[in-house]
């Protein structure tokens, strides 16, 4: 059970993560490409994803703490584990600053700092790698059985013009892109996860210290030389690419189900 501590924080807080970043990247979009020939810019896919991550953390960073400092919380022997209401005290009690609340914000900068490569090149490399897919002259292998009508037919329901449009891929193939996507992302971002987790972690070092993002890079490679940005590196690909792989499956397919363009 050692292995899920923080795990019913990570359930609150991806439903509204996941929620605000996917309904911001469409109304940015929907500003930053109103026509057929802008969506394909690479550069917009980019911004609009930088900004639709940028936009979720905002609002659920002092959720995704919580989270990291109960998976973070070792119980000692004969002790109760600390819950989420206990959790919560201790680093709103923690004197590292005058306004408490802040306490909820450590690691805050380079997480948006961070969030801005990952989600923008998360977003940008999977409409890349998708876009491949659908027009590779051997497109058959990634995109789902060939569409069955008349592309003129003036009855055509929401779904078919879709697919007219936007050829759905395989299963399989969705899966693929989606994991390239958060492996190249993961790769690009992983250094401000590292700074992150320090800064997020520190209230349990430190706690009458807030350490600043500097200090945390300077520490870092004191210690451990530049090799210490990339420690876990591996255990990031096995956590994030399955995650981004499904999340991505997952809300293609809710489009088609919801019928949402």
């Amino acid at each position: 059970m050692g292995l899920f501590q923080g795990h019913s924080v990570t359930l609150i807080r991806i439903f509204p993560y996941a929620a605000i970043k996917f309904v911001a990247l469409e109304q940015i979009r929907a500003i930053l490409m109103p026509t057929k020939e802008t969506r394909d810019s690479s550069t917009r896919q980019f911004i609009a994803g930088s900004l639709a991550g940028v936009t979720s953390v905002m609002f659920t960073y002092p959720l995704d703490l919580v989270r990291v400092r109960m998976a973070y919380e070792v119980r000692e022997a004969g002790k109760k584990r600390a819950g989420l209401r206990e959790v919560c005290k201790i680093i709103y009690h923690e004197p590292a600053q005058q306004i408490h609340l802040l306490n909820f914000y450590r690691g805050f900068l380079p997480t948006m700092v961070g969030m801005t490569p990952y989600a923008g090149v998360s977003f940008w490399f999977y409409h890349i790698i998708t876009r491949f897919a659908r027009q590779h002259p051997l497109v058959t292998p990634y995109t789902r059985s060939p569409i069955q009508f008349d592309e003129f037919a003036d009855d055509l329901t929401f779904n078919q013009k879709k697919a007219l449009e936007k050829p759905p891929l395989k299963t399989w193939a969705e899966l693929l892109c989606g994991g390239l996507a958060g492996l190249v992302a993961q790769t690009s971002s992983y250094p401000l996860e590292i700074i992150r987790r320090r800064m997020q972690v520190g209230g349990l070092l430190e706690p009458n210290k807030f350490i600043t993002f500097k200090e945390t890079i300077l520490d870092i490679y004191r210690v451990k030389g530049f090799k210490g940005f990339y420690v876990g590196l591996t255990i990031g690909y096995i956590k994030v690419i399955p995650m981004v792989a499904v999340s991505f499956l997952t809300y293609e397919r809710m489009k088609q189900v919801l019928e949402i363009d």
